[in-house]
């Protein structure tokens, strides 16, 4: 089995997804910023919420500043699957239950403005980013899967989405029912998003990469962020991290997942000519993508909430999984990506309640960033300017919704508070440094003392405190990312304790491994 792998300088975990292993000119950076200007809004994050909101602003005539803590793709839109849906995993069923039927429609209207303004964008820049039309289908195994895509069906018709019941679908497997959306479609995120920023910076916006939020305080309705390069003085700021760091809301409403993908080369050509996606629980989804002449298999699934499971056996059993379905001739690709599961279904875009007027964020898109992300960027950059946006008041995070959502609020809750206690005291003694294998992690203890220690291919140990720094939980090991993972919040670490994804903002303490000090 080929795999890429590359850095975690280069993104958010051990292996590449093809976008990202593509990457070419990076456009690290630009030139002209000043600690003396005031810009009208600062930017934080360069992924698809990021650079859809910081074109729009700059479009309109503000001043606009962009600061990404890494590079281009580093994070989840290097990492997604990249469909283009007209319906979401949170189905219009769901939404309305939680919402009303307005509720339901502005969120399917939201989703549909999503992924039209991502081919608006396409046509109206000219993007070569592999962009293709491709017709969707969701599939049912057994009878009671077969409901469920009946209430799929009946909310999708409900706000005017077309589906339509199909006899025949390009399944792998035996079927009772599917359903078909036409018009869906696929594309390469890392190439979109580089010609959103080329267009950006030609119109005079600027990008500082490798520079990560050290401090952001509000003086005078001015907003300062602290950065290696100095500091950058706003009027407006937009979080678009994902999730917005440190302590606050939502890390109690949004749960973090790890999603995993494989792009796999098959023996004969059986490749799919749709996006196609069966009910399991979790489910799976396929695609075909040429990556550099080379048809390949996209093959997606196995989600689990992020420090949780065994990322080594989700792998492995997706492979299983697609090698039981299709003749795979080797796997070319495997990597995971992370999102959150927002409590009631709904983003959460707009105003952050805890934050000064003026401080934006959004997160929650539930696995369907592409669409989410960009309309996200189109309500941020409104709310920027000041002006009306529909999809305001719905996604607002200073909504509150006591009924519901509820049951899963206190279970993610739960969760939390049962591995903030279990992990700090149910690691068994006996383990120790001398266990643990090159290449490997794992937390252990030494003098009665734990840590989180990694020892690399030459023999080193890297030793760490293995206590989050976001809200004191213990990091688990991510052997296939490499990577020190939070099952409470999600943030995520590499070998050296550097954070990697929020909310964390500070990095896990170095612990000298002969000295245990």
């Amino acid at each position: 089995m080929t795999t890429h792998k590359r850095s975690s300088t280069g993104r958010d975990g051990a292996h590449d997804s093809p976008w990202q292993d593509q990457l070419t000119g990076n456009l690290a950076g630009s030139s002209g910023f000043s600690t003396d200007t005031i810009y009208d809004c600062l930017i934080i994050g360069a992924g698809i919420t990021g650079l859809t909101a910081a074109l729009l602003l700059q479009n309109a005539g503000k001043k606009v500043i962009i600061a990404e803590a890494h590079c281009l793709g580093f994070g989840t839109t290097g990492g997604t699957s990249a469909h283009i849906n007209t319906f979401a995993d949170t189905t219009y069923k769901e939404a309305e239950s939680a919402f009303g039927k307005e509720g339901a429609q502005l969120f399917a209207d939201a989703v549909n403005e999503g992924a039209g303004l991502l081919k608006a964008n396409i046509s109206a820049y000219q993007i070569d980013c592999d962009f293709e039309t491709k017709t969707g289908y969701v599939y049912a195994e057994d009878e009671k899967q077969a409901k469920q895509l009946a209430d799929i069906f009946d909310g999708a018709k409900a706000v005017g989405v077309p589906a339509y019941y199909v006899d025949q679908a390009p399944a792998a497997v035996p079927y009772q029912a599917a359903l078909e959306f036409p018009d869906q479609a696929q594309f390469h995120p890392i190439k979109y998003l580089q010609a959103l920023l080329e267009e950006y910076l030609e119109a005079g916006g600027i990008l500082l990469a490798n520079a990560k939020i050290e401090t952001l305080i509000t003086e005078n309705e001015l907003h300062i962020a602290e950065i290696p390069q100095g500091a950058i003085k706003a009027r407006q700021v937009i979080y678009a991290t994902h999730i917005p760091p440190g302590i606050n809301s939502y890390s109690l409403r949004c749960a973090p997942y790890r999603s995993y993908v494989l792009a796999v080369k098959l023996k004969g050509d059986t490749y799919p000519d749709a996006l196609v996606y069966d009910m399991q629980e979790p489910y799976h989804y396929f695609r075909t993508h040429v990556v550099d002449g080379e048809k390949l298999l996209i093959a997606g699934g196995n989600d689990h909430k992020t420090g949780h499971d065994e990322p080594e056996k989700a792998f492995a059993d997706l492979v299983k999984y697609v090698r039981d379905n299709y003749d795979v001739s080797s796997v070319k690709y495997r990597w995971s990506s992370q999102y959150y599961v927002p409590v009631d279904g709904f983003p959460y875009i707009g105003q952050m309640p805890e934050a000064a007027k003026g401080i934006y964020c959004a997160t929650g898109y539930n696995g369907n960033g592409m669409m989410l992300g960009s309309i996200a960027g189109k309500i941020l950059s409104d709310l920027a300017q000041g002006k009306d946006n529909k999809y305001a008041d719905i996604f607002s995070p200073s909504r509150l919704k006591p009924i519901a959502g509820f049951t899963a609020f206190v279970q993610e809750n739960a969760d939390v508070a049962y591995h903030f206690v279990a992990d700090r005291f149910g690691i068994h003694e006996t383990d120790s440094l001398k266990r643990l294998s090159p290449g490997t992690g794992q937390v252990v203890e030494v003098d009665g003392k734990k840590i989180a220690a990694y020892r690399d291919d030459s023999g080193k140990i890297h030793a760490l405190s293995p206590v989050c720094t976001h809200a004191g939980c213990i990091v688990n090991w991510n052997g296939e990312e490499k990577s020190w993972d939070c099952p409470c919040h999600g943030a995520r670490y590499d070998i050296d304790g550097k954070v990697l994804t929020g909310p964390a903002t500070l990095n896990l303490a170095t612990i000298d491994p002969e000295n245990n000090a």
